[in-house]
């Protein structure tokens, strides 16, 4: 089979193709075994996302409240020692799981997403549970996050003065119109909120290390004091060494809800201008800035805020906003007493931009769906800005569930979905991590080098196995505590905790299972994988694109310009 260059537009010949096939005894290959349903008119996206938006979407997706608040209750749990350890590992972990998806994205980056790979390189039915699997995950986090915005607000303006419906509701319209103006204006819109973040988050790691050095008002050189007065690991159900463990590994759920998002890249795909450039440079970007911006912050906190601190304890009983924020504890420890407000008005935009991308992605799941033949042919029907008006209308219904957390008692019923949205989101970088491992397959197998492609993952078929390994391990145990008892509640099953925990992976594998049932389908074959439908047309696209880029650059050649480009790709891009 011939070899292909790096752009190749070409696909391998039919006669080369089944010469290769019966040489060596492989099955000739049924083009009715996946489903592709080609873009027609009025069904395809359009590229406007820009380099900087992918690049800021990518880092905005993973800064949100996991982070900013989830890190408290972590802390308070397990300890300083546990939650650095936690969050470096699942940090490593992501990475992992970027690279397997930039592999395949910039190989083919199709609307189709994540959801198209499972289903070219590994099952049909595989792409359907990833898809719905990935969906539901948005369709319950995005009024989770305008309810968490209502609650912010509460800071300001209590419940009884206010009611939180109105917030919802204003949030709501908000962002159904930002989705709803096109992928230019929401790039543009989304581009400024992750900036916004990025910025805020600095400042806070900047003051944390000035803190922690004794930069603040209380002059206190705290240092790694509280690692070991009270400690760095913290016992959880269990004493001695066992308690110890067991804490760490609690904080390793804490850690991957905070992580969830990252992999949003993978949905942007389709909407993104010169693909096979921006997606490998937001993912080995995506590396740097889980050190700086999760590594270094937890660590940090660790050093400010002691596990025992009555302060900490009480973040964790609030629901949202400041007072549940660890970082905000810092501040107070510190003796900053102006801070508070401001940084609660910070988190108020993290959970607005939340909501806003978690919105466009699970209309562009949804969208995707149906583009691979697997949900109703209205929610590929696109407007002429490019945007899946069914698909996002029918997304922004689901979000109305908000509403259900006006009552006070509908709170605790509703708070067990972020359960869901974990287990949902472990399953999704598990198929994910399985489709790469097919994908390098079917490489081999149809001898597509790595000098064909635009960005290979540094430790291939390997890193996904070891990668998928550790996702399933946390899957399995990421509710323990519902097993494991301690001496005063002996007896107890916590039920609710459990279903709830647990009830993604049935439902997952039962979606799998039913689909293979009724279309009677078989995984695919390595030999049999389509790594090429559609590409031709991406290849010129992509043609096209650089061709006119060149163009503009030798228009508005200089050397000051270059100079400052230069810097800004050295010494600035990495961070933003």
């Amino acid at each position: 089979m011939a070899t292909h260059n790096r752009y190749s537009s070409s696909s391998p010949d039919a006669e080369n193709t089944e010469k290769y096939v019966q040489e060596r005894g492989f099955e000739p290959v049924d083009s009715h075994r996946a489903v592709h349903v080609e873009p027609q008119p009025g069904e395809s996206l359009h590229r406007g996302l820009k380099s900087r938006h992918i690049t800021m979407i990518a880092i905005g997706g993973a800064i949100g409240t996991g982070l900013i608040i989830g890190t408290g209750k972590a802390l308070a749990q397990a300890g300083p020692g546990s939650i650095f350890i936690s969050y470096t590992t699942v940090g490593f972990l992501v990475y992992l799981v970027m690279c397997a998806l930039g592999e395949m994205a910039t190989w083919l980056p199709i609307g189709a997403g994540f959801t198209g790979y499972a289903t070219r390189y590994c099952d049909p039915a595989l792409g359907f549970a990833l898809g719905y699997t990935y969906w539901f995950k948005y369709i319950i986090v995005t009024p989770n996050q305008l309810t968490a915005g209502a609650l912010i607000i509460q800071y300001w303006l209590p419940r009884d003065k206010v009611n939180p419906g109105v917030f919802i509701a204003v949030f709501w319209v908000t962002i159904v119109c930002i989705n709803y103006f096109g992928i230019r204006f929401f790039g543009e819109f989304e581009f400024w909120l992750s900036t916004f973040k990025v910025i805020v988050i600095v400042g806070i790691i900047i003051l944390s290390l000035v803190l922690a050095l004794g930069g603040g008002p209380d002059h206190d050189r705290k240092g790694f004091r509280y690692w070991s007065d009270p400690g760095a690991f913290k016992e959880y159900i269990e004493t001695g060494a066992a308690g110890r463990f067991l804490g760490f590994w609690s904080t390793m759920v804490t850690a991957t809800f905070a992580y969830l998002g990252t992999e949003l890249v993978g949905v942007t795909v389709g909407e993104a201008q010169n693909p096979r450039k921006t997606i490998p440079r937001a993912i080995k970007l995506t590396f740097y800035r889980i050190l700086f911006f999760y590594c270094l912050s937890v660590l940090l906190l660790g050093m400010l805020v002691p596990y025992n601190s009555e302060d900490l304890a009480f973040a964790n009983k609030a629901s949202a906003g400041a007072s549940a924020s660890p970082f905000v504890v810092a501040v107070k420890l510190a003796g900053i007493k102006a801070l508070p407000g401001i940084i609660n008005g910070c988190i108020l935009l993290f959970v607005f931009s939340a909501s806003n991308s978690d919105l466009y992605i699970a209309s562009r799941t949804l969208y995707g769906i149906a583009c691979v033949g697997n949900a109703p042919a209205i929610f590929r029907r696109t407007d002429a800005r490019g945007v899946p008006i069914y698909a996002l209308g029918l997304s922004a219904l689901f979000a109305l569930l908000a509403f259900m957390n006006v009552a006070d008692d509908s709170k605790v019923v509703f708070g067990y979905f972020f359960n869901l949205v974990t287990i949902f989101g472990l399953l999704t970088w598990i198929s994910i991590l399985v489709t790469h491992i097919y994908f390098v397959k079917a490489r081999r197998a149809q001898n597509v080098p790595n000098s064909a492609l635009a960005f290979t993952a540094p430790l291939g078929i390997w890193g996904s196995y070891g990668a998928l390994a550790m996702c399933c391990l946390i899957a399995l145990t990421k509710n323990f505590p519902v097993f494991v008892h301690s001496p005063d509640t002996y007896g107890d099953f916590d039920y609710k905790n459990f279903v709830t925990g647990y009830l993604g992976i049935p439902l997952y594998l039962i979606m799998i299972a039913g689909y293979k049932l009724v279309k009677r389908n078989k995984g695919i074959k390595p030999w049999e994988a389509d790594l090429y439908s559609g590409k031709e047309a991406i290849d010129r696209e992509e043609e096209e694109f650089l061709a006119e880029k060149a163009r503009r650059n030798m228009a508005r050649k200089g050397s000051v310009g270059k100079r400052g480009g230069w810097f800004y790709r050295t010494f600035v891009s990495w961070l933003f």
